[in-house]
């Protein structure tokens, strides 16, 4: 990658005025060598695995962000899909396995490690049982640890009894973590599609056909994105996008070069740059504050989804221009908690979880740190879940749930775990029964377009 001088000032502008910043480096490591008939040894060996690749993992981000002089914001590693080398474990012993890696996490240093998962789209294992119904004690007991659960796919359609599974799980993990606002379920994400090299948590994974271990990279730069537009002045829609392209094409460069240093200290392969917008509580850095700019009068107003489907698109586009290792999710994220623009739109009620779940159908993911009532049936949760699972399918797209029932919370009431997770108003869930539906069970069929052989 060759850059110019112009680039390079103009990086230093996005970084030091329009809250720019690379959200992650991600560090995979592949755990599959890791599994021994005694738990002991695999603790052992896991713990040792993660230090091995790790322990300079936090230190080498660092020293490429004072090099360049561009933030990084989180250093963060993710695993195999535990379920897989660990196939053979029980409940007790998976417990074991995420106190470990919780341990190994607080050792080099990261706030969160993700791959507490399973992929169980089409059905499960006997070990994959036993993790989902382990999640919500790993979750409560451990501080860094990350769960994520792959439940439908265009290719298998949805698992509604990996789906009802779940509802109960997140129910549980609530309970569990209530005297923190449920945090645990903050933790806890619920997938349609999930890709294999996802770098953000708590979706993150080190999927199956990857390298022995790998560094991805997360962007954001809602802010840059932001002060283009503001910039722009009164232009029609077309030249708007050409904006934004020429704008997330800076940024990708930018982000994949920190990538790719980081990278290299470490003497591992580069995998890929996540383009998503990703935005913070803090001022400017906000995706609702972008579609505002773009000219809706609120988060939630008509036009709002095409808004936010123009500037996915434009993301996506300019990232495939800049780079020829695009992966992960990219696009944008609408996280309500994470975003202060989407907070506001929900308090003025301006935006129903209804009008997010129709936006989930343009952007880069789903229902995204979504505090609901905490006396939400587990089937209404199934319900919810399902919905974002229909879209993904349908629309061959990421879709996923992060939704947090909050224990004892109540529409009015909020959640607040300061930092990026943010804090968030509870929101209202229409008052229909969709038990009959979820109680059903079994697999709703892949759709026609599955059919691409």
């Amino acid at each position: 990658m060759q850059y110019d001088f112009e680039e390079i000032l103009e990086t230093i502008k996005m970084t030091e005025i329009e809250h720019f910043d690379i959200r992650t480096v991600t560090l995979g490591i592949s755990l599959r060598d890791c599994v021994d008939r005694n738990i002991e040894v695999t603790k052992q060996k896991i713990y040792d695995k993660i230090l091995k690749y790790g322990k300079n993992h936090v230190k080498y981000a660092s020293q490429i962000e004072r090099q360049y002089g561009i933030k990084i914001a989180n250093k963060r590693v993710s695993i195999t899909p535990a379920s897989i080398p660990f196939d053979s474990f029980k409940l007790d012993e998976f417990v074991e396995v995420a106190r470990v890696l919780d341990k190994a996490a607080a050792e080099i240093g990261i706030d969160y490690l993700a791959g507490y998962s399973a992929l169980v789209q089409k059905g499960m294992t006997n070990g994959e049982r036993e993790l989902i119904k382990s999640i919500p004690i790993a979750l409560s007991e451990t501080q860094r640890v990350c769960s994520s659960i792959n439940v439908a796919s265009t290719k298998a359609g949805i698992n509604m009894d990996a789906v009802l599974m779940m509802s109960d799980v997140i129910k549980e993990t609530a309970e569990r973590t209530k005297d923190k606002d449920s945090i645990g379920c903050a933790k806890l994400v619920v997938f349609c599609n999930v890709p294999e090299d996802n770098p953000f948590v708590a979706g993150a994974f080190h999927g199956v056909s990857e390298p022995e271990v790998v560094l991805n990279v997360g962007i954001s730069g809602p802010g840059v994105v932001l002060d283009a537009i503001k910039s722009a002045g009164k232009i029609d829609l077309q030249q708007l996008a050409e904006v934004i392209k020429k704008t997330v094409f800076k940024i990708t460069r930018a982000g994949e070069l920190i990538g790719r240093e980081v990278a290299s200290k470490h003497g591992i392969p580069f995998g890929i740059v996540d383009i998503s917008l990703a935005p913070t509580p803090a001022p400017g850095d906000s995706i609702g504050d972008i579609l505002k700019a773009m000219g809706v009068e609120d988060v939630g107003a008509p036009g709002t989804t095409a808004a936010l489907a123009m500037l996915n698109d434009s993301v996506k586009k300019a990232g495939l221009m800049a780079s020829s290792s695009v992966g992960g999710m990219s696009g944008a994220f609408i996280p309500v908690s994470e975003d202060q623009a989407m907070i506001d739109a929900v308090e003025r009620g301006n935006l129903s979880l209804e009008k997010l779940e129709a936006m989930t159908s343009v952007c880069s993911v789903g229902l995204d740190m979504i505090a609901i009532p905490g006396d939400t049936p587990s089937t209404t949760i199934a319900g919810i879940i399902a919905d974002e699972c229909a879209i993904g399918i349908i629309n061959d797209k990421t879709t996923s749930a992060r939704l947090i029932p909050a224990y004892g919370k109540k529409l009015g009431d909020y959640i607040d775990y300061g930092g990026l997770l943010g804090k968030a108003p509870i929101m209202d869930v229409r008052n229909l029964s969709s038990n009959n539906f979820v109680g059903r069970g079994g697999r709703i069929p892949a759709p026609v377009r599955s059919l691409t052989n």
